[in-house]
């Protein structure tokens, strides 16, 4: 345990010693000497609730296999995991709750409006050097200053996706696009790559349409469905959660908009198609045709790559499950999913960030570690970099779309020629 100077001279006395140990922990919180401990605020419930629980399942997949074979440097890594609901004021209360209980850093953190909101949090604790690692949005806050010092990413950015969904598209003659998103910090990062990305054709957004955070997707998006049917779109972009995007995908294609409708990788690509096929079964219709996904992970069906052989191996072996008070009732665990091989990739990056941090870390040292990482191998198709200026380790989009129910990866856009 690292004790305090200030309580060190009641050390010596032996008989003493149990009740000055009681004193130190009180006042110095979690020791990193036998463990280390990450903090993570997430949607574990709600509407969104499948995301934080798959993340969690692919990072706690890695982490058991680590912890299982000696640690990093002999210490166990333990994530302390808190449910904010996809809500802000919660996320909010959970980091401040995690930064007194002295966790080594943030892990994990689930959706740009919660993360948006608790940015201001790391910078005024920023004597502390508390960071926030590998967050589960694309958002630009945490990408760009103030707060992009204290954030670090793996993944590429909402613009990146969207952008690539744009060049696509109007690679293939579809130029009229339209924009379906959750009217939040989330939902404009988004629209803004979409927008940017078409001004540079001298293109614009024919319409567009929002929707409330907490949607469900018993809700009618009849209404945004009229709004972008009016437009003639030839494609629609859904910067989304994937109860809400399932339930336009579904009030779309039944009132007759059959274009390609992409959704970004937070929508949760499993968890949207569950949903739409189970639509399907209800009404004998197909709602998962012309649907795109972008990714920022490689499919987890590509065992050429290390990463997701050991993904695989590893998810199946230990079946991790988030905390029981964590849980929903009706919630059941995929067996792979993009966001779990997602959460096990950040885990694995953070074990080699830890292990290359030697026997003693320190949260001082952990800025400038991170920033002289150079082309890692992480056992995917793309190595991992940082830098001062780079607090971003990957930028690779990937496409999938769905085929006899599942994700399979696009590998000709010419589908979707109009």
């Amino acid at each position: 345990m690292r004790l305090n100077q200030k309580y060190i001279a009641c050390i010596p006395a032996v008989s003493s010693l149990l009740f000055c140990f009681l004193i130190v922990f009180a006042f110095t919180g979690v020791s990193f000497a036998e463990e280390i401990t990450v903090g993570m605020s997430a949607a574990f419930k709600g509407a969104t609730g499948g995301l934080g629980s798959e993340l969690y399942r692919g990072s706690m997949a890695y982490i058991e296999h680590v912890n299982r074979n000696g640690g990093i440097h002999g210490k166990k890594l333990r994530i302390i995991a808190y449910d904010d609901g996809y809500n802000p004021v919660p996320a909010i209360k959970n980091t401040i709750r995690l930064i007194d209980e002295d966790i080594f850093l943030l892990f994990d953190y689930v959706g740009t409006p919660t993360v948006t909101r608790m940015l201001p949090i790391l910078k005024s604790n920023a004597q502390k050097h508390i960071y926030l690692f590998f967050p589960f949005t694309g958002a630009q806050p945490h990408r760009q200053q103030p707060y992009g010092e204290f954030v670090f990413n793996l993944r590429a950015s909402y613009q990146q996706e969207t952008g690539g969904l744009v060049d696509n598209f109007v690679r293939e003659g579809r130029k009229r696009i339209a924009v379906f998103y959750q009217v939040d910090a989330y939902g404009r990062s988004g629209w803004d790559g979409v927008q940017k990305t078409l001004a540079r054709y001298g293109l614009r957004i024919v319409g567009e349409t929002t929707y409330r955070r907490g949607t469900t997707y018993s809700d009618s998006m009849q209404q945004q469905v009229e709004i972008l049917k009016a437009t003639d779109p030839d494609a629609i972009i859904s910067i989304g959660a994937y109860a809400a995007c399932a339930a336009f995908i579904r009030d779309a294609r039944n009132s007759g908009l059959n274009m390609p409708i992409a959704n970004v990788s937070f929508v949760g690509t499993e968890f949207l198609i569950n949903l739409l096929l189970e639509e399907g079964r209800k009404s004998g219709k197909d709602y998962t045709v012309n649907l795109i996904n972008s990714q920022v992970v490689p499919s987890y069906e590509d065992t050429s790559l290390n990463a997701v052989r050991e993904y695989r191996m590893l998810m199946d072996k230990y079946n991790t499950s988030p905390p029981l008070h964590l849980l929903e009732e009706e919630y059941r665990p995929l067996r792979y999913s993009f966001v779990s091989f997602e959460g096990f990739l950040n885990a694995k990056l953070l074990v080699e960030i830890l292990s290359i941090m030697g026997k003693n870390p320190e949260r001082a040292d952990i800025r400038a570690t991170v920033e002289a990482i150079r082309n890692l191998d992480i056992g995917i198709d793309s190595l991992v970099s940082f830098g001062p200026e780079k607090h971003q380790g990957l930028d690779k989009v990937y496409y999938t779309t769905v085929k006899n129910g599942q994700s399979v990866p696009i590998r000709d856009w010419s589908e979707w020629k109009k």
